[in-house]
């Protein structure tokens, strides 16, 4: 007998998962997303990624605002009667009496190694914090926020240039892989799943715009790690005489001088301990250039102290 998969998800990062399963065999009764959302000027309405692939796979798909006290949606996942939910950063708390509503449960695959890096970012917070692995958790999600018991976990190794980007690619990749693996052991209730270690637990708070401003004082490591770590949004940056320069692509150099200085005519900037040479980047309101391009027109300088600024 055919099970009924409910899959919920929003963004690119949950694509290959639900395409892979739909390629596969494994029937999508459903799937959940996020609303469309207008742009900032009205002028466009911007589908979730998943409401996209939902419409080219031809799957059904629903958008609630909310599930927390929607009747509407309990009473529709009740009668559709589901084996199981796959849950893929779908960016909504789903309710104790949703959880309920199928027969296997709500199974979450989340990109850390809980109970490392639990909420919304744990990407970019394991490349800003210098982590040299990272992976994806196959769980149960309960009542709260990511400490469900996990029944599978697979390591990524963090390589020096791996930005958010690359990091969030190859996860969703390697989930789109292990989600085959996993499935049909958790319906035929062959997996067993562990409490995780909560004392260890850490948290991968929402990121803030604020948190990109580069601090020149930090060491170009932590540096490096918060530019690749934030990209390619919000992004890293610095201000220069009152305009936002966000820096896209950087890289260590041996450089020494004042904190804050421009060494050479390559923007390479000294921080506390070494320095840093930026390879791209984007001046407020401006394209993305390579820093060859755009230092012929900078008023950036050798000399400039991107500290005073």
């Amino acid at each position: 007998m055919l099970k009924k998969i409910v899959f919920m998800g929003t963004p690119f990062f949950a694509v290959p998962i639900l395409k892979s399963l739909y390629q596969n065999g494994y029937p999508i009764s459903v799937v959940y997303t996020q609303p469309a959302q207008k742009s900032k000027r009205g002028q466009r309405v911007n589908k979730s990624p998943i409401q996209g692939i939902s419409e080219t796979l031809n799957i059904e798909f629903r958008t609630p605002t909310s599930l927390k006290n929607n009747r509407e949606e309990y009473e529709y996942l009740k009668k559709l009667n589901a084996d199981i939910a796959i849950v893929v950063a779908y960016g909504q708390i789903i309710p104790k009496e949703i959880l309920n509503l199928t027969k296997k449960g709500f199974i979450n695959i989340h990109a850390s190694l809980l109970p490392k890096w639990r909420g919304a970012a744990p990407i970019q917070r394991s490349i800003m914090n210098l982590d040299k692995q990272t992976g994806i958790s196959i769980m149960k999600i309960d009542e709260k926020l990511d400490t469900g018991p996990v029944c599978n976990f697979y390591k990524l190794n963090i390589m020096n240039n791996d930005n958010a980007e690359i990091i969030s690619d190859k996860l969703s990749a390697l989930a789109a892989e292990k989600i085959l693996d996993n499935i049909d052991e958790i319906l035929e209730n062959k997996l067993e799943f562990k409490e995780q270690a909560h004392e260890e637990a850490t948290y991968a708070y929402k990121i803030e715009k604020s948190e990109g401003k580069i601090d020149w004082n930090n060491s170009a490591e932590s540096i490096i790690g918060k530019i690749n770590g934030l990209y390619p949004s919000p992004g890293a940056w610095f201000i220069y005489n009152g305009k936002r320069y966000k820096v896209l692509k950087a890289e260590i150099s041996n450089g020494a001088g004042k904190v804050g200085a421009v060494l050479n005519d390559y923007l390479e900037v000294s921080c506390y301990d070494k320095s840093v040479k930026i390879l791209e980047i984007q001046r407020e309101g401006k394209r993305p250039q390579n820093i060859n391009e755009f230092m012929l027109g900078s008023q950036i300088k050798k000399g400039s102290n991107l500290n005073n600024a």
